[in-house]
């Protein structure tokens, strides 16, 4: 078998992040995709100025150049409610084609060692791992995504329903109105909510997604439930269409076990209020490669002790914004606060795109909200949501 210090599995912006890093703690990098990049990846594309921040910290250059940033969120609660802001600082659209090959170049010019190569199995042998029987490395990272085969090799199985969403993603024209992300939130089926991410090319990364809840999700009815939350959009128009899964970090494995490291999807790191993903991916991506770096089999314990105090808070917060937005006049009641109060909204952006918190004003806002919500619905005896389109 050939030898490295550290194997990477996958080389998404979770594997990419965790090969710079731990080259940059100057260990040997072997890192490792089954597809030849650059590759398209289903998702939403939506990059936020939080994993920019790490990447940069990273030394990656210009991972969004030639990007237009799109400084408005437009969010539609389950109920109508809307508010359209400006953050206070833009995110960008970028699709996985080109954002993932950035990254993958940066950990190149690093100098970690990109390999074409899909591995099948893992097996751990005292001071190493071995690979497929082909390379041994004395620490490994599995960055490799929703199915991953290194979080199984753990003995982790599969995010069961209730915590693990599915979405269809493509890409169609960008629908008349202003440049502006948007989100429109569905009460039927819910926790579901369809996007539309202008990519400053024409068109835009248009998707829906839903919790799965136990019965089958068939692509017509993602595709269904799109239309009816984003009539504007041109079905026939659509193009490049994927389906994925979103492993919600309401429910994740341990970090590791001793040589043997998660990261990115294949941890569950997927922002349970958003089902965003990136930023989660670049950060325990950079962790997880600064903690293989010690190259031994104290690995996994500082990685989990790293991840804690990182983002230990942040994800108890938003496992609690995600219980709490189960109730979709809750999601009501958070938009009318968002609407009324800018410092609400950029609570609430920070929460779902990075590692921000539950101020107690802003729940404070939100309760109120809410009440207020509850009353005229009762009034009006519109209690229900399953009048959604």
């Amino acid at each position: 078998m050939d030898r490295c210090d550290i194997a990477v599995v996958g080389a998404g912006p979770a594997g990419a992040a965790a090969a710079i890093a731990a080259r940059r703690a100057g260990a040997g990098v072997v890192l490792l995709d089954a597809a030849a990049f650059p590759r398209d990846k289903a998702c939403g594309d939506g990059i936020a100025p939080h994993a920019l921040d790490v990447l940069d910290r990273l030394g990656v250059p210009s991972p969004v150049e030639g990007f237009p940033p799109v400084p408005v969120l437009r969010l539609v609660s389950p109920r109508g409610e809307v508010v359209a802001r400006p953050a206070d600082r833009p995110a960008y659209t970028v699709p996985r084609r080109v954002f993932d090959d950035r990254l993958v170049t940066a950990a190149v010019a690093a100098g970690a060692e990109l390999r074409r190569h899909r591995v099948r199995q893992v097996a751990v042998r005292g001071d190493h791992v071995a690979l497929d029987g082909v390379l041994a490395a004395r620490v490994v990272i599995g960055a490799d995504g929703a199915g991953s085969v290194v979080r199984r090799a753990l003995g982790f199985p599969a995010n069961p329903d209730g915590h693990l969403a599915l979405a269809i993603r493509g890409y169609a024209p960008v629908p008349p109105g202003p440049t502006e992300q948007r989100i429109v939130t569905s009460g039927r089926h819910w926790p579901a909510y369809a996007w539309s991410f202008p990519v400053g090319d024409g068109t835009a990364n248009v998707g829906y997604g839903e919790v799965l809840r136990g019965q089958p999700v068939t692509r017509e009815h993602l595709l269904n439930r799109l239309a009816a939350l984003m009539p504007e959009v041109d079905r026939d128009a659509l193009v490049e269409l994927r389906a994925h899964h979103l492993p919600l970090s309401t429910h994740r494995p341990a970090p590791g076990r001793g040589r043997v490291l998660l990261a990115g999807d294949a941890l569950s790191l997927i922002n349970p209020f958003t089902g965003e993903g990136i930023f989660y991916a670049v950060l325990s991506g950079s962790l997880a490669g600064a903690a293989a770096a010690r190259l031994d089999a104290a690995a996994a314990t500082v990685y989990a002790d790293a991840l804690r105090r990182r983002l230990g808070r942040h994800l108890r917060h938003s496992g609690m914004a995600a219980r709490l937005a189960q109730r979709p006049w809750i999601v009501d009641g958070a938009v009318r606060a968002a609407r009324a109060d800018q410092q609400v909204f950029d609570t609430m952006l920070a929460l779902g795109l990075g590692d921000g918190l539950l101020s107690p004003r802003t729940m404070l806002r939100i309760a109120r909200e809410t009440v207020h919500v509850g009353r005229r619905a009762a009034f009006s005896g519109k209690m229900r949501v399953s009048e959604d389109p």
